[in-house]
């Protein structure tokens, strides 16, 4: 009995590496062109440079925002794949499109006034400038990703997530030229700099976008679901309600962790150029390695759906429990390779022996809160296979602004409780925010869990 439940659990968890690692390279793809912007732009100028980091950290807040309220469609249409009513699935699709439409009206506008923002930061004329147009450039493509992703929620929806991370690298290897093109002037088109670096998103978002939806509709595994016999569907209120009450808590939470970590860079600003780039090294290093959990917690979100459609909850059980083990895994390794590499990690950055020695022992850090940051996100990532995307905004909000915001600032701010210690300070909140999410989200989903089966699949019923 106890050998066959050793290989359920294993089943499971082959199948979830199986569906986490096309997304995993996707996200890899995805990061990896904000990085060739970035390299790119600087060899223009410092400035175009910083006018890309600039404008992420306006842009990247309020399209994860629109990217979160689709989130609510790969559960839901999991969940419809596993209970047989894969002939639902082309209403939430095409639902999607009018939240689409309902998300790109005021995240236009606020990214097209961001000059309003920009301008009260009080930078350099010229960084302003050039940050105000990188953002219009940027905003032309904001449709094309959102249209994007909705269609890409439907194939992860379905367990098919190969397609995406072959779009994303295509968007890859196109950025890279497009970018050579539109940032230095070439084949008679105007150096636009950094600017340009907003063209070329644009258009790899569109051609992105292009390639998502032509393979949904020459799919054959998608045929059934005749996605595209209508084009286009009136909206039906009952169903965008409860999206958006799915979809609603994933995007002010993702919002939420985002600013978070943006607000933190801004307070550490006055503590000197050093602190900020040993907290950037660490930063990065960690939001590298995050994409490791953050894929297996999306490839939880399905199977958890795709199990419970099944009508099977302790299945759904197994796959939580799966994830977990694989994920406190690799973060067995991950974390070990952040301690023995962190002053090989920090000079890939820098050469400055001060910052590298500040950074390293951020690495440290970044290596214990590995562990809870597994927790909360494949936690995260089951509670919203159960539809229970509420409880994560809660948690996610007490947690981050309500302990871990003002523990780091009292740590690396002031002199209340010890001297202060710069951006450790702030790490050290992250680990006691991070580690109590993962505590609340695990006991939040045993809670679940703990249902009777046929309370628990009712009440996913009534939601789908």
């Amino acid at each position: 009995m106890k050998f066959t439940l050793i290989k359920e659990y294993q089943a499971e968890a082959k199948k979830l590496i199986a569906i986490a690692l096309p997304i995993l390279f996707a996200q890899i793809a995805q990061n990896s062109m904000g990085l060739v912007d970035t390299i790119m732009a600087g060899r223009v100028s410092a400035a175009d440079m910083a006018a890309i980091s600039v404008g992420a950290s306006i842009w990247m807040p309020l399209v994860l925002f629109g990217h979160g309220l689709l989130l609510a469609l790969p559960p839901t249409i999991s969940y419809l794949n596993g209970s047989g009513q894969r002939h639902r699935i082309a209403h939430q699709v095409r639902q999607g499109l009018w939240i689409i439409l309902l998300a790109c009206l005021p995240l236009g506008l606020m990214i097209y006034h961001s000059d309003i923002v920009i301008r009260h930061m009080q930078m350099e004329e010229k960084l302003a400038r050039i940050t105000i147009d990188y953002l219009h450039a940027m905003l032309w493509g904001l449709p094309g990703y959102l249209l994007m992703i909705n269609f890409r929620c439907l194939n992860d929806g379905i367990a098919k997530t190969k397609p995406a991370m072959i779009i994303t690298f295509i968007g890859l290897m196109l950025n890279i030229p497009l970018n050579y093109i539109f940032i230095y002037g070439k084949f008679g088109v105007p150096a636009f700099g950094a600017v340009g670096c907003g063209i070329a998103t644009a258009i790899v978002n569109w051609a992105m976008c292009l390639m998502m939806i032509l393979y949904s509709r020459k799919a054959r595994n998608q045929r059934d679901l005749k996605v595209f016999a209508q084009l286009i569907e009136k909206p039906n209120f009952a169903t965008l309600n409860k999206l958006l009450r799915l979809g609603f808590p994933i995007a002010v939470a993702l919002w939420c962790e985002v600013a978070l970590f943006a607000l933190t860079s801004l307070f550490l600003a006055p503590l000197g150029t050093n602190v900020v780039a040993s907290h950037q090294i660490a930063l990065n290093t960690s939001s590298f390695v995050f994409m490791l959990p953050m894929s297996l917690g999306m490839a939880t979100t399905i199977l958890v759906g795709q199990r419970l459609g099944e009508g099977s909850a302790q299945n759904a059980k197994k796959v939580s429990y799966a994830a977990l083990v694989v994920g406190l895994s690799l973060a067995c390794f991950t974390a070990l390779a952040t301690v023995l590499l962190r002053f090989d990690i920090a000079q890939i950055f820098v050469k400055d022996q001060e910052v590298i020695a500040m950074a390293s022992s951020l690495l440290l850090i970044a290596a214990l809160y590995q562990f809870s940051d597994t927790v909360q996100v494949v936690s995260g990532g089951a509670l919203r296979g159960y539809k229970d995307t509420q409880a994560i905004l809660y948690i996610t909000l007490f947690c981050y602004w309500i302990v871990g915001m003002p523990i780091g600032y009292t740590l690396a701010r002031t002199n209340w409780l010890i001297p202060n210690i710069g951006a450790a300070g702030f790490w050290t909140g992250f680990i006691v925010s991070l580690t109590l999410a993962a505590i609340l989200l695990l006991i939040r989903m045993r809670k679940i869990q703990s249902q009777p089966d046929e309370l628990l699949l009712s009440r996913l019923e009534k939601l789908k």
